[in-house]
């Protein structure tokens, strides 16, 4: 900033995500550069993604509660980055009402809601899709029994162990499903598993031999035009999440028109309208998890009105090019010329 200040370049507007102090000293530079932040998340010891899954939380120590306080004060300095940001800005951005609702109370009349955007006219229903993951592999189609799952990379966060514990009934109930399961085997987010292994070997393990292992198929990462065939030609997309960061692949779910079981978790929530667009499940009940995905490919016309639901509802939310991309231009407009944001 100082070498672009020094060049004679003075911005209107810095636009960054502030989460690693980016945006720190960028009115120290540019005292009369407006500062919009990209607010993602603001942690918690309680009521978001810390304490959720009591698997992962991490217990009291011997010396009586001494570990959790330290738990507790970690993510309280943690936060100390966020604070001194928000403090600096001049406006805010959050992708959903609820991730907005993490950030205190003081500052959240100074953030707008606005999603990133999803670009509904390429990620769209297509009842003629297929492709093959795999040279010689068996052709995918619309109107398969394909049950579809997606993680940046596989790990509790994102409810992959929930997943697969609720494979084995699923599987069993719907002897003719294939599983299709797209993801990396690093970790997004979250604690990392035991040394030496991953979280898909550790939970692919304690279910594996309980699965037909010939209808569930592991994908890897795969190329973002794969991604959406493989949607498109789903007939249930399985979505679980911790309270946090609500995922891309949600809403490309919704608007291809898929069935989209998700848990009832906060972020999701506020996508999914249960019985409505889509269908939520406690995060935990594998067991629910099962029987609803069941229930989807079992009866099939039945949920139609739920594909269309989910389609409108990410066109008229989510939609990059008619809805958010507009909004977020005239945003910057507002911080251009002066006028704070309504």
């Amino acid at each position: 900033m100082v070498k672009l200040r020094s060049a004679g370049f003075t911005p209107d507007v810095v636009v960054a995500h502030p989460g690693w102090g980016e945006t720190l000293f960028v009115k120290d530079v540019w005292p009369q550069t407006r500062l919009l932040s990209f607010l993602e998340f603001y942690y918690a010891a309680c009521g978001t993604d810390m304490g959720f899954d009591p698997e992962f939380s991490r217990k009291a120590e011997s010396a009586g509660d001494l570990g959790q306080l330290a738990e507790d004060a970690r993510l309280r300095v943690k936060n100390a980055n966020n604070l001194l940001a928000l403090e600096a800005m001049d406006w805010g951005l959050c992708p959903t009402e609820w991730q907005k609702s993490t950030l205190p109370a003081a500052f959240r009349d100074r953030v707008s809601v606005i999603f990133d955007g999803i670009d509904t006219d390429f990620v769209r229903p297509d009842p003629a899709a297929q492709f093959t993951l795999n040279p010689g592999a068996r052709v995918v189609k619309a109107g398969d029994e394909v049950i579809t799952f997606v993680n940046r990379n596989l790990e509790p966060y994102r409810g992959y162990h929930i997943f697969m514990r609720a494979l084995p009934e699923i599987l069993r109930l719907r002897p003719n499903a294939l599983v299709l399961i797209v993801g990396g085997n690093d970790v997004s987010y979250g604690a990392r598993p035991p040394a030496g292994t991953t979280w898909k070997e550790i939970f692919l393990k304690e279910v594996g031999p309980r699965l037909d292992r010939s209808r569930v198929r592991f994908v890897g990462k795969i190329p973002y035009v794969t991604f959406v065939k493989l949607l498109q030609a789903s007939a249930c997309h399985v979505y679980l999440t911790y309270p946090f960061v609500l995922s891309w692949s949600c809403l490309e779910a919704l608007s291809v028109g898929c069935v989209v079981v998700g848990s009832d978790t906060p972020p999701v929530r506020e996508a999914i309208e249960h019985g409505k667009n889509g269908l939520l499940v406690d995060f935990f009940d594998t067991a629910g998890l099962a029987r609803t995905v069941a229930e989807v490919l079992d009866q099939r016309e039945r949920f139609t009105p739920l594909r269309t639901a989910a389609r409108e509802t990410a066109v008229a939310r989510y939609d990059l090019r008619r809805v958010c991309l507009p909004r977020q231009i005239e945003l910057v407009d507002a911080l251009v010329s002066g006028r704070l944001p309504q």
